[in-house]
């Protein structure tokens, strides 16, 4: 069988829980690790290239992109346009359309697959909410994240001019509101109420309820534990009162890379476009025999 030759594209915290997963991964080879120095390589990449161009790294399959989420059409667009299939976890609900027609052009274009904001939510938790509204199409679907450490929301705050470090919780407060916890560990000299002020007006804090914490030590706060809760009352035909509930307790980098592995794995089943998860047959994710994916789970 040859294998899936991937790349990975930014070595945070998701690109270390996405070597983790191309290594358990019967199907995949890691083609190498891109990074923006080559210097001072951690000890678990030496056995493998690591570089700043694509190009270093032989033929790739498929990029898995790695990068903070404003950073994610500019990776991409350079990398489909080199024939590179490109998954992401792209995670700012709002702009997701707008990238999936502009990634979805390029990807045509070049005869390549994007999949964007392939992580949990968006991503895994979009999927359950396409079920449960195919089980009850009229209905309110509520989605309640946490109580845990938000990566997109810690990675916006860590952009922001004067911040050493941060930490962004969520916290549910039910029917779908949720309140952001921000813990800043500020520069020196940096002026803390600019910062609360610039976090306060980001597009990923201005429609939530957000408090700003000044202090001394992000890490002895930091859990990169996750959840959520999903529900669904709806009707089913014309029947009433149909209730529906999905839960679960998570690492958040480690699942947002495993659905990310899943994805490189259907890109290359897809027709050239670009795709978000609902789009994607569930069994085009699966490794193994289709006849016996379909025996074992049907």
């Amino acid at each position: 069988m040859k294998k899936i030759r991937a790349a990975v594209v930014g070595y945070g915290n998701i690109g270390k829980y996405v070597l983790e997963a191309l290594q358990a991964a019967p199907d995949f080879e890691v083609a190498g690790v891109l990074r923006r120095s080559v210097q001072n390589t951690p000890e678990e990449l030496k056995k493998y290239p690591v570089a700043e161009k694509i190009e270093a790294l032989g033929a790739v399959d498929v990029a898995l992109l790695c990068v903070p989420t404003r950073s994610v059409e500019k990776y991409a667009t350079e990398l489909l346009g080199k024939g590179i299939h490109t998954v992401d976890s792209f995670d700012i609900h709002s702009q997701i359309t707008e990238l999936r027609e502009k990634l979805g052009n390029i990807a045509k274009r070049h005869g390549k697959v994007a999949v964007i904001s392939a992580g949990w939510d968006p991503g895994s938790d979009s999927v359950i909410r396409a079920l449960l509204e195919a089980c009850a199409p009229k209905g309110i679907t509520y989605t309640n994240f946490g109580p845990g450490m938000s990566m997109g929301h810690t990675v916006a705050v860590k952009a922001i001019a004067g911040v050493r470090a941060a930490l962004s919780m969520t916290i549910p407060a039910g029917t779908g509101i949720h309140r952001r916890m921000v813990y800043v560990e500020p520069e020196d000299g940096a002026d803390f109420q600019q910062i609360v002020r610039e976090i306060k007006n980001d597009p990923y804090f201005v429609h939530d309820e957000t408090h700003v914490f000044q202090v001394e030590s992000v890490d002895a706060l930091s859990d990169m534990g996750h959840g959520v809760n999903l529900s669904r009352k709806g009707v089913s035909g014309k029947t009433q009162n149909q209730l529906f509930e999905f839960n679960m307790q998570i690492n958040n980098p480690a699942l947002t890379a495993q659905i990310m592995v899943s994805c490189a794995r259907a890109s290359l089943l897809q027709a050239p476009g670009c795709y978000t998860l609902i789009e994607l047959p569930p069994i085009d994710l699966l490794y193994g025999r289709r006849e016996e994916l379909i025996r074992r789970l049907v």
